[in-house]
């Protein structure tokens, strides 16, 4: 296919044709590998093209632009500035033209194919309940369902891991998506049956200046972690760090050797109840909430129509 083909030809002034005319999607593919890999021979591999065939390519791309995209010498491959801006423009638009193509592929077909469904925390009822929901309105999509890690939430989205993912919110990924917001809840403090808040029946968010919060490790954005185990309480009192963790489990086996204390939602501490830890609710903080989040230059049918079941089922 060509974008000559897809859209017409275009008639430069005169009656003459434009340089975008018969435009070539290899042209533009094999630009996107050069610029990824900076080397003629591994952009032939992944295009299973001979390295003389990515030259090809290459130079028609530039005539029809009328400018070098990349500079090459026998010891590296570079993007000249121009090549830089046309990069900077295509590769969204590129990725555009994808997910339109396998849109229409999908609806050719109805909603099938595979989903790769992330949870962060716990798969509760109320999760497995929408993964149900969808199976039954769309027999021929098979539903895949990974644990996404406590320290990674929007990492397997930007990997291509997961096709969607349920985290704990914030979320502020230029590239991600967030779709449907529920299970707002308060949020509560789990500690150790040991310690002097076990006993009471409810904390306000002042009082975790007096309890060192186990944090989350990276590669979990900054903000991220900052939400989930504040540095300061509302009124600008310091909160002392606690141990830093990767993973639920970690931190309710520190919580409960009274090493320190984990912020959690109702339903996770519901989930994960143990005898050595209580769990109690704190006021003046904003509530937990969980997100439906996707990555934008992958969306599909799919994907919106597992969106759709989330906030029919959840909301």
């Amino acid at each position: 296919m060509t974008a000559g083909e897809a859209t017409g030809p275009r008639t430069a002034p005169g009656g003459e044709r434009g340089p975008a005319s018969g435009l070539e999607i290899r042209e533009l593919e094999c630009f996107l590998a050069l610029a990824e890999e900076l080397h003629f021979g591994r952009a032939g591999e992944r295009l299973y093209v001979s390295q003389g065939r990515v030259s090809q390519l290459l130079r028609s791309l530039e005539s029809r632009i009328g400018g070098r995209l990349v500079d090459r010498t026998s010891r590296r491959v570079r993007l000249t500035p121009l090549g830089e801006d046309f990069l900077g423009s295509l590769r969204p638009a590129y990725e555009a033209l994808r997910a339109t193509v396998e849109d229409a592929r999908i609806a050719a077909r109805g909603v099938a194919g595979r989903l790769r469904v992330g949870f962060q925390g716990s798969a509760d009822d109320a999760f497995m309940a929408v993964v149900s929901l969808f199976a039954d309105r769309y027999p021929d999509c098979s539903t895949e369902i990974t644990e996404v890690p406590l320290s990674d939430p929007f990492g397997p989205l930007h990997r291509g891991e997961v096709d969607t993912a349920v985290v704990l919110l914030p979320m502020a990924e230029e590239d991600l998506v967030l779709g449907p917001v529920f299970s707002r809840q308060p949020q509560h403090l789990a500690v150790s049956r040991r310690h002097g808040f076990a006993g009471r029946a409810h904390l306000s968010a002042e009082d975790l200046a007096d309890a060192p919060l186990i944090g989350v490790r990276s590669p979990a954005p900054a903000y991220w972690r900052e939400a989930q185990a504040p540095s300061r309480t509302p009124a600008g009192r310091p909160v002392p760090p606690g141990p830093m963790v990767s993973t639920l489990q970690e931190g309710l086996s520190l919580v409960a050797a009274d090493r320190g204390a984990m912020l959690l939602c109702p339903s996770t501490a519901e989930y994960h109840r143990r005898r050595g830890v209580a769990y109690v609710p704190v006021t003046g903080l904003p509530e937990s909430a969980l997100g439906l989040v996707w990555n934008r230059a992958h969306e599909n049918a799919r994907i919106r129509a597992f969106a759709e079941a989330v906030g029919e089922a959840l909301a």
